[in-house]
């Protein structure tokens, strides 16, 4: 994993840096949106006009099988940016945007405004390009899990990746705040709610991992297999 790439935008709240109440020629014409818990913030084919950073709650991006099934693709949290596919050219989404607490706020930016922001500092518009590259690639990963991987794999492989991406070392061990739920990490891997709650708990009894409702803490990175 390309840690070094993400690091900025995944660890830096995206929504302090970006949004464009923070910038005079800007803030004008500047409003935030905010959403009830299940209120969808955009749905497949509405029209590519905006990014969004988020201010407050979480943001479950996916999408519907043919079958009507639904697949989450992603779930956000403060600070981070969504719709950013807008900015590839994209004409009408492929994907939807839920809000998924109450009063969760979210900071939209026109196309416009968010390529002027990315002409005037170029570090942030590659930045921002190679974090679009790699949800693609992080996207690409858990089709082919879905595909060749069992359940279980593919739930200690999302903890792998989580602690790559979002993990913090605290001596030998590997702190990962967490945002997400059980039923989310579910979503997340195309298992059920009782799985990961059963691989998780299996994992904590061998002391490979610690967790409670605000973070989770991998003991011996060597170990979580």
């Amino acid at each position: 994993m390309e840690k070094g790439n993400i690091w900025f935008l995944e660890s830096v709240d995206l929504f302090d840096i970006l949004c464009p109440h923070k910038y005079k020629d800007l803030d004008k014409k500047h409003e935030f949106h905010e959403y009830k818990k299940d209120d969808f913030i955009y749905l497949s084919d509405d029209a590519s006009t905006h990014i969004y950073l988020i201010a407050k709650g979480r943001v479950k991006i996916g999408t519907y099988t043919e079958d009507g099934k639904e697949l989450v693709k992603t779930i956000l949290s403060v600070g981070e940016i969504f719709g950013e596919m807008a900015l590839t050219g994209e004409e009408k989404r492929s994907d939807f945007a839920q809000a998924m607490d109450n009063e969760t706020t979210v900071c939209p930016m026109t196309i416009e405004d968010m390529e002027e922001l990315m002409a005037r500092n170029r570090p942030l518009s590659l930045k921002i390009i190679k974090l679009i590259g790699l949800r693609i690639k992080r996207l690409e990963r858990r089709v082919e899990a879905l595909v060749f991987k069992d359940a279980r794999t593919r739930i200690v492989e999302f903890l792998k990746d989580m602690a790559s991406e979002y993990g913090k070392k605290v001596g030998f061990e590997m702190m990962i705040p967490s945002h997400l739920t059980h039923k989310d990490i579910a979503s997340l891997t195309g298992t059920s709610r009782q799985t990961v709650t059963t691989v998780l708990n299996e994992l904590r009894d061998k002391n490979v991992i610690t967790f409670n409702r605000r973070r989770l803490l991998i003991r011996d990175m060597d170990l979580l297999r």
